[in-house]
C-alpha cells in the first residue's frame, strides 16, 4: 500500500514539512441551533482552526427506535438514554449543512463530514465536502468505507478501539480507490483520560500503513494533542464549542474559544522546534559562544617564562587558545610579557603546539 505524502484538503497542504492541520469537530455542540453552529464556525475561525468537521446523519440512519436493552447506554455521560434519542438530539439537520458549508468557506475554512451511510456521501459530495472523515465507531463498516473512497476526495479515518487487523482491512479496502489518505489516532472515550492515549501508536501507524497521520483526541486539554505533533501528527481533530456548560451533547469535553488558540500556539511551536535537527552551534546561540572557556594568563608573565599551572588557567570567555593545549602548553616558554587576565594565543610561544 502507498499513499501519497501530502494531502490537499481545501487551500491546505497536509504534509510532513507543512504546518498541522487543525479540525474543529462542531459534532453535536451546535444544539439545534443554525445559529449557535454558525458562532462555532466563526470562532473556529478566529482561534486557529484550518476546517470545521460536521457529522452527518439522521437517527434511523444510525441506529434503529429501540429502548431494549442493546440500545441502552450504559454508563458515561449518556447514561440510561437510547441511541435513538441521543442522535435525534444531536444531528445536524441536513437542510443547514449548504448554508454552513458556505459560511465556513467565507471564512476561509475547510469543510470536512462524518457520513454514516452512503447517502450522506452522496449528499457531501454533491455540496462539495473537502474531505471525508470516518469516524472510529464506523472502521469495521467496510461496505460504508469504500463506498467513500471512490468518490474522488481525501479520506481520513480514525481508529478508536480498533485492533491492528481492523486497520489494515480498513486501509488495504480503499487502497485501490483513493490515495488521499489520513489516519488518525483515537481513544473512543468522552472525555479521555491522557493515560489511555497509548501516542506512542503515531508513529507505528505510520511505519506500518505509510500514510499521513494524525490525532483524533477527546482529552479536556491539550497536553496529548500538543504531544502529537513531536511524535509525527500531522492533523489534530479536537471536539469544539463556545462554552462547556452549554448544555451541548459534547460540550463538556470539548475545547472552547481560547484552548482552541492555545492549541494552535503549541503545535505551532512545537512544529518549528521539530523542523531541523541540532548540528553544531545555532544562530541564537553564537553570541553565546564567547562565554565558553579558554587558556587565559592568571598571572602576569614576563618573556621567557615557563607557562605553569600557576601562571595559566582555564577559564571563561574564549578569546584565548582551546582547553585541548592546556597539557601541551605546560612547560613551554613566552615570547613576550602577558599581563594578567590576558589570552594565551599561540604567537605567544617559542614552540608550535597546534
Amino acid at each position: 500500500m502507498l499513499f501519497n505524502k501530502s494531502v490537499q484538503i481545501g487551500n491546505k497542504c497536509i504534509s510532513n514539512d507543512n504546518n498541522v492541520f487543525l479540525i474543529a469537530e462542531i459534532s453535536a455542540n451546535h444544539n439545534n441551533d443554525i445559529l449557535r453552529a454558525r458562532e462555532i464556525i466563526w470562532e473556529a475561525s478566529k482561534n486557529g482552526a484550518d476546517a470545521v468537521k460536521f457529522q452527518t446523519y439522521t437517527a434511523d440512519t444510525i441506529t434503529l427506535n429501540s429502548d431494549k436493552p442493546d440500545f441502552l447506554i450504559n454508563g458515561g455521560l449518556w447514561d440510561g438514554r437510547t441511541l435513538h434519542d441521543i442522535y435525534s438530539e444531536g444531528s445536524l439537520p441536513w437542510e443547514w449543512h449548504a448554508d454552513l458549508f458556505e459560511y465556513a468557506r467565507s471564512l476561509g475554512l475547510a469543510v470536512i463530514s462524518s457520513p454514516f451511510d452512503e447517502t450522506a456521501v452522496d449528499f457531501l459530495v454533491e455540496l462539495g465536502v473537502d474531505a471525508l472523515k470516518i469516524a472510529s465507531f464506523e472502521i469495521n463498516h467496510i461496505p460504508l468505507i469504500c463506498y467513500a473512497a471512490k468518490k474522488g476526495v481525501p479520506l481520513i479515518i480514525s481508529t478508536g478501539m480498533a485492533n491492528y487487523e481492523e486497520i489494515y482491512e480498513a486501509v488495504n479496502s480503499v487502497s485501490e480507490f483513493t490515495k488521499d489518505l489520513i489516519l488518525l489516532h483515537c481513544i473512543s472515550s468522552y472525555p479521555a483520560e491522557p493515560k489511555d492515549y497509548s501516542l506512542s501508536s503515531i508513529p507505528k501507524l505510520f511505519e506500518n500503513f505509510n500514510c499521513l497521520v494524525g490525532l483524533s483526541d477527546h482529552c479536556v486539554d491539550n497536553l496529548a494533542a500538543s504531544t502529537s505533533v513531536a511524535l509525527g501528527a500531522v492533523v489534530i481533530e479536537k471536539h469544539f464549542t463556545l462554552d462547556r456548560n452549554g448544555g451541548g451533547l459534547d460540550d463538556s469535553f470539548s475545547l472552547e474559544p481560547k484552548g482552541l488558540k492555545d492549541l494552535r500556539n503549541n503545535v505551532d511551536t512545537i512544529k518549528v522546534a521539530m523542523q531541523s535537527s541540532k548540528n553544531g552551534c545555532s544562530e541564537s546561540e553564537k553570541q553565546s559562544l564567547k562565554y565558553r572557556r579558554s587558556i587565559y594568563a592568571s598571572k602576569p608573565i614576563k618573556a621567557g617564562d615557563q607557562f605553569t599551572t600557576s601562571n595559566i588557567k582555564v577559564v571563561r570567555p574564549s578569546m584565548g587558545l582551546h582547553p585541548r593545549f592546556y597539557s601541551s602548553l605546560i612547560g613551554k616558554f613566552a615570547n613576550r610579557d602577558i599581563e594578567f587576565a590576558s589570552p594565551i594565543c599561540e604567537g605567544d610561544l617559542d614552540n608550535e603546539i597546534l
